[in-house]
């Protein structure tokens, strides 16, 4: 079902730094800082030969990133994004299988411009994925 890694999102305190710490340090290619208003967030994409990184931080104080730095301060990994080749079909399969689907299971247009889902972490070894329509 699942397809390429697509990202690995970090949630980030501070996005100039982080932003700046990629770039500068690392010597990756970085976007400009991309508002996302629909989920709270503004990320950074950091491009890859074979993958991104999003760095992801509130945009506002009801973010859900805003309650994941409350817990890590510092920061960390947010979530991994895998493409599907059709996000809806997915979707069934895995609610099929027992999986939750958060929200209320329909995508919603995510930081790429195309149809997004999240499973809950509990039942993917502790880890939020995020699912992309190739």
């Amino acid at each position: 079902m699942i397809g390429k890694l697509n990202h690995v999102a970090i949630a980030v305190p501070d996005l100039a730094a982080a932003t700046a710490l990629y770039r500068d340090t690392l010597g990756a290619v970085v976007s400009e800082p991309v508002p996302q208003p629909a989920h709270g967030v503004v990320v950074v994409f950091v491009t890859l030969t074979n993958t991104k990184i999003e760095l992801v931080h509130p945009l506002g104080d009801a973010s859900p990133i805003a309650g994941f730095l409350a817990k890590n301060p510092n920061g960390g990994i947010h979530h991994i994004c895998y493409e599907v080749a059709d996000i809806l079909a997915a979707r069934d399969q895995l609610k099929a299988s027992g999986a939750r689907v958060l929200g209320d299971g329909e995508p919603k247009i995510g930081a790429h411009d195309k149809p997004v889902l999240f499973l809950h972490p509990k039942d993917f070894c502790g880890t939020l994925v995020e699912l992309e329509q190739a």
